[in-house]
Formats: C-alpha cells, sequence, structure tokens
C-alpha cells in the first residue's frame, strides 16, 4: 500500500511539473488570410505575443507605412490584444483551478 501511494504522489507529481512547465510561458499568435482563400493553411502572422511566468514578454505588432512613417495597424492590433485578454483570462482560471486543486477545495 505505501508503494502505491508513493507511485500515486510520484505520478501527480510529475503531472504536475509537465503543466508547470506548459504554463511558464503563453504565446499568442494572431494569423490573417485574404478574403476568399481557398483555405487557413496559407495564413500569415500579423502578430504576436509571447508571456513568461517571470512577467518577461516579448511582442511582435502590426505595423503599415503611414504618409511620412510608420504606423501601427489599429485594427489588427486591436483583434491581437482581445485575443491575449482572451488567452490572459483562461490561462488565470487555469491557474486558480490548479491552486485549488493543490488546496484539496
Amino acid at each position: 500500500m505505501a508503494s502505491e501511494l508513493r507511485e500515486a504522489i510520484k505520478t501527480s507529481a510529475n503531472r504536475i511539473a509537465e503543466y508547470v512547465k506548459d504554463v511558464s510561458q503563453m504565446v499568442v499568435e494572431t494569423s490573417y488570410v485574404e478574403l476568399g482563400a481557398a483555405s487557413f493553411d496559407g495564413a500569415k502572422l500579423a502578430a504576436r505575443t509571447e508571456i513568461n511566468l517571470d512577467g518577461d514578454s516579448k511582442n511582435v505588432i502590426p505595423m503599415q507605412q503611414g504618409e511620412s512613417k510608420l504606423e501601427v495597424d489599429m485594427a489588427v492590433f486591436e483583434v491581437h490584444q482581445q485575443n491575449v485578454s482572451a488567452a490572459i483570462e483562461y490561462r488565470t482560471k487555469m491557474m486558480n483551478s490548479l491552486l485549488s486543486l493543490l488546496r484539496g477545495e
């Protein structure tokens, strides 16, 4: 019985370690295709955000040529920001669920 308990704890610890590894970085990519495209296979990256568990982040945002300089493509940027917000909200719910599980709630 002690070896079964030890094995169950080991299995649970391995699953938690794998989950923590998976959540250590969140990547949100927003891609686009031209209207009328036959499939999404040729989708092109329009914006990308990486957020690490330690708080570091990296962003690639869509730019377009303006009258005299590059300007942020606000339509694509706003869609991407909505995607990032949704991913953060989902991640927060998942982390809270994990913490509740670990607390035995």
